[in-house]
């Protein structure tokens, strides 16, 4: 949040000048500071309540690594004892799994850490960082089958029988029960939505193997394998592109879908005795909480505003947006005019 830089000694000391309040999320009865008449500032210490961390995941992350890397470890001594290489490279790509669900996990202890002087809101960003990589790694990985399934339209191999058939049956298990793990947790966390879409993709995949399988041993025509895959792969890429579009939003701080700008713009323009405002910013902090800043303009001859009522905004910010962590600054029309980031291209 900018700073005003202007001399107070233009300022008669019974004017209004600009304060700043980081809005709390909970109430600090009998400090309104409604003493300062003429200096209105409303510093609290806030920082410490006001972030509520999501409800933690752990023991998903714990459960779905452990059935993921049980499988690849079955895979890969599978595939070594009956040299089947299709079996040893699932089990290399299943093993991308267990690193994508790792990451996942990571991101979501270190964006519970405490804010320190360096990383003023912790690591909470983390989490949008390893929801974008598991869309652009699911994406490579997606790429990779498309290509092998065009070349092998072009040249067809013949397909383990049997022995893929049953691995892969296990494989939908394994990944379809990770994924219903993360299935209504990744309505509201685009870290464990991206959890969510790569398990369930894997288990598509593995659906995919079985029915194309199947067929083939049925027809004998080989082209059903790399139809089949391009079909599955096509529908992995819509579901990812989502994905990886929410995620690339949230690295450049757009302000999230979830909120709509223009009715937070109005509510706060609504406001008792604010004629204006400017510096407005919404962006998300990580996957799930969502900050403000803006400077609000009001009317120099308003009552001073107290603590008790930016609790209200805050709390109101919190209720109908989401809006967890909003910082406001509070100016007069005068102190607007000095202020830096009063023009429009400003950020």
């Amino acid at each position: 949040m900018g700073d005003n830089h202007h001399d107070d000694s233009h300022h008669d000391h019974h004017h209004d000048h600009a304060f700043g309040a980081t809005a709390c999320q909970h109430d600090h009865d009998g400090h309104d500071h409604d003493g300062h008449e003429g200096h209105d500032h409303a510093h609290h210490g806030f920082g410490h309540h006001h972030v509520h961390a999501p409800a933690s995941y752990g023991r998903a992350f714990a459960l779905g690594i452990g059935l993921n890397l049980v499988y690849v470890i079955a895979e890969a001594i599978w595939g070594i004892a009956s040299h089947a290489l299709a079996l040893l490279a699932d089990a290399g790509h299943n093993l991308s799994d267990v690193l994508a669900l790792g990451a996942a996990w990571l991101a979501e202890v270190l964006s519970r850490r405490s804010p320190t002087s360096n990383f003023t809101y912790g690591l909470r960003r983390s989490s949008i960082l390893a929801a974008l990589g598991n869309a652009v790694a699911l994406l490579l990985v997606t790429g990779g089958i498309i290509w092998e399934s065009v070349l092998r339209l072009v040249h067809p191999h013949p397909v383990a029988g049997m022995t893929v058939m049953v691995v892969a049956a296990i494989g939908i298990a394994v990944n379809g029960l990770t994924a219903m793990l993360f299935a209504r947790s990744g309505k509201g966390d685009l870290n464990l939505r991206a959890a969510f879409v790569h398990m369930a993709s894997d288990a598509l995949m593995s659906l995919a193997v079985v029915v194309s399988g199947g067929l083939i041993l049925m027809t004998g025509w080989l082209r059903i394998d790399p139809v089949v895959s391009l079909l599955v792969s096509v529908s992995i890429v819509a579901a990812t592109w989502s994905l990886l579009r929410d995620s690339l939003d949230m690295a450049l701080d757009r302000v999230p879908r979830s909120i709509d700008r223009m009715m937070v713009e109005s509510y706060l323009r609504g406001l008792p005795d604010i004629v204006d405002l400017h510096d407005l910013h919404i962006w998300p902090i990580s996957t799930t909480e969502t900050a403000l800043t803006v400077h609000l303009v009001r009317d120099e001859h308003a009552p001073a505003m107290n603590s008790r009522m930016l609790h209200d905004i805050a709390r109101e910010l919190k209720t109908r947006f989401a809006i967890v962590h909003p910082t406001l600054q509070m100016e007069t029309r005068h102190d607007a005019t000095l202020c830096v980031l009063a023009e429009a291209h400003s950020v």
